[in-house]
C-alpha cells in the first residue's frame, strides 16, 4: 500500500503523450547533432560541399540563387544558423519534458507547433502530391488531434 501511495499516476498522462514526448525528444537529438555537425565543418567545408551539390543537381553555383547563398556562408551567419538550431532543440526538449510529465503546457506548446506547420503542409502535398507529403501531414495532424484532446479532457 505504501508503494501506491507514493506513486500517483497523473490522469493525463497516456500513450498518446509519450509517443509525442519521444518523437519531440528525437528532433531534439536530430537538431543537436545538426547544430553538432554545422559546427564541425565550418563555413569552408560547408561552402565546398554545396558547391558540389549544385553542380550535381546542375545548377549554376557561380550565378542566381547558389551564388547567393554561398556567398552568405561565412562564420557569423553559421553562428547563427547554430544558435538558432541550439534553441530549436532546446524547445524540442522541454516540449518533450512536458508532454513526458503530463503537464498542460506540454500539450499547448506541441499542438500550437504541430498547428504551424499544417496550412505548409497542406499546399506541399497540393503542389506536390506524394506518399511522403500526405506521410507528414497525415502525422502531424495526428499529434493535433492527440494534444487537443488531450487539452479538452483538462477543460472537463
Amino acid at each position: 500500500m505504501e508503494a501506491q501511495s507514493r506513486y500517483n499516476p497523473d490522469p493525463h498522462a497516456h500513450p498518446g503523450l509519450h509517443a509525442i514526448a519521444v518523437f519531440e525528444a528525437a528532433k531534439g537529438v536530430i537538431a543537436l547533432l545538426a547544430a553538432a555537425g554545422l559546427a564541425w565543418a565550418g563555413p569552408t567545408a560547408l561552402q565546398h560541399t554545396l558547391d558540389g551539390v549544385a553542380v550535381k543537381l546542375h545548377l549554376n553555383p557561380s550565378h542566381g540563387p547558389v551564388a547567393s547563398l554561398l556567398r552568405g556562408i561565412n562564420p557569423e551567419s553559421l553562428g547563427v544558423a547554430i544558435a538558432v538550431t541550439l534553441a530549436y532543440a532546446l524547445m524540442r526538449f522541454v516540449e518533450a519534458w512536458g508532454l513526458w510529465r503530463a503537464k498542460a503546457w506540454g500539450s499547448w506548446l506541441g499542438c500550437i507547433g504541430a498547428a504551424i506547420y499544417l496550412p505548409f503542409e497542406l499546399y506541399a502535398l497540393v503542389a506536390h502530391p506524394g506518399w511522403l507529403e500526405a506521410g507528414v501531414l497525415a502525422v502531424n495532424l495526428l499529434v493535433v488531434w492527440v494534444l487537443g484532446r488531450d487539452l479538452a479532457k483538462r477543460r472537463r
